[in-house]
C-alpha cells in the first residue's frame, strides 16, 4: 500500500434513521479508503436540519458502527454543536460582500423565473434569478446567498473525481446563488460541510453518485473561504427493486446486525470488491482493506 501523507477520511450520517444497507456501503468505503492510505478515519453526525432528525438515532448509527468495527480515529463531532463556526464563515463571505442576504419565497422565485420564460421540470434545479443581488427591495431577509458569478462573468467548476474522472458544470446557470442559510434559520448542507471538513483537516471525500452535483457549489465554496479542496470519490448507488436509491426516505429498512460478517460481506459486493475469506469480522476488514488497496490506491 502507498500510504497518503496526512490522509483524513470522514463519515457523516444525517440521523434521520438507523443506518441501512446503502449508508453502510458509503461508511465501509470511506473506512476502507482511509485504512488503505494509512490514514485517519473520522465520524460527523450531520444534524444541522433538526426537524428531520429522529431522537435516538445519533447513538443507533454510532452503536451500529461499533459493532460493525467500524469505529473512528477521534470521538464523533455533531454539527449542531459547531453553529458559531458556521456563523463564523458567514460574517467572513458578508464583509466581503461573497454572501447576501435574500427576501424571496419559494413562490417568488418561481414567479420570476416564470416571468423570465423559464418553466420549471420536475427534479430540476430552480436557478436562483439573482432579485436580491443588489438589496432587499424592502423585503424582510429570509435566507443567505453566496454569490455565483455573473451572465457576464459566469462560474464554471471543473474537478476531477477518482471514479467519474473529469467533472464540469456551469454553476451560474446549472445553480446559481446558493443558500448557505435557510429562511427557517438551519444551516444549509453547502456551508455546514465546506466550513466542517476544512476545520477537520479532510483531505478525502468518499461517498454515493448522488452528491457528485454538489461537489461544484462546495469547491466554489471552499475557493471562497480559502481553505484547502478534498480529493473526491463518488461511488455507484445501492437501488432498492424499483431502482431507486436505497435510502431511509424510500423505505430502507435498518440494517440487522445480528450477523456483522454478513452484512459486511454483502457491503463489500456492493463495492464490488472480490470476494473476501474471513471466519471473523476484523480479518475479513483487513482482506478487504488490502483489496480496496489493490483497486483504488496502488493502481493510480
Amino acid at each position: 500500500m502507498n500510504p497518503e501523507k496526512n490522509y483524513v477520511g470522514r463519515f457523516a450520517p444525517s440521523p434521520t434513521g438507523a443506518l441501512h444497507a446503502g449508508s453502510l456501503v458509503a461508511a465501509l468505503a470511506s473506512w476502507l479508503d482511509a485504512r488503505a492510505q494509512r490514514g485517519r478515519w473520522l465520524v460527523r453526525i450531520e444534524d444541522t436540519d433538526g426537524p428531520r432528525c429522529v431522537p435516538g438515532a445519533d447513538r443507533e448509527i454510532l452503536r451500529q458502527l461499533d459493532v460493525l468495527h467500524l469505529r473512528p480515529d477521534e470521538p464523533p463531532v455533531w454539527q449542531s454543536q459547531r453553529q458559531a463556526l458556521y456563523q463564523q464563515a458567514l460574517d467572513e463571505l458578508a464583509q466581503r460582500s461573497l454572501a447576501y442576504p435574500c427576501g424571496c419565497t419559494r413562490r417568488d422565485i418561481e414567479a420570476a423565473l416564470s416571468a423570465q420564460g423559464h418553466e420549471h421540470q420536475r427534479h430540476e434545479e430552480r436557478v436562483y434569478p439573482g432579485t436580491c443581488r443588489d438589496g432587499l427591495h424592502g423585503k424582510p431577509a429570509r435566507a443567505w446567498r453566496l454569490r455565483c458569478g455573473t451572465e457576464d462573468a459566469p462560474v464554471r467548476i471543473d474537478w476531477q473525481d477518482r471514479r467519474l474522472g473529469p467533472q464540469g458544470q456551469d454553476l451560474t446557470h446549472a445553480v446559481g446563488d446558493f443558500v448557505l442559510k435557510r429562511a427557517d434559520g438551519c444551516w444549509a448542507y453547502q456551508l455546514a460541510v465546506v466550513v466542517d471538513d476544512a476545520r477537520q483537516g479532510v483531505t478525502h471525500v468518499v461517498r454515493g453518485e448522488d452528491l457528485a452535483d454538489n461537489t461544484p457549489r462546495q469547491i466554489w465554496l471552499q475557493r471562497q473561504l480559502q481553505v484547502a479542496l478534498p480529493v473526491y470519490l463518488h461511488l455507484p448507488l445501492v437501488l432498492d427493486a424499483r431502482g431507486e436509491k436505497l435510502s431511509k426516505q424510500h423505505g430502507a429498512p435498518p440494517l440487522a446486525l445480528d450477523d456483522p460478517l454478513a452484512a459486511l460481506r454483502t457491503a463489500g459486493q456492493a463495492l464490488q470488491l472480490p470476494e473476501v475469506e474471513a471466519g471473523d469480522v476484523d480479518t475479513w476488514l483487513k482482506r478487504a482493506t488490502e483489496a480496496w488497496a489493490r483497486r483504488w490506491v496502488d493502481a493510480r
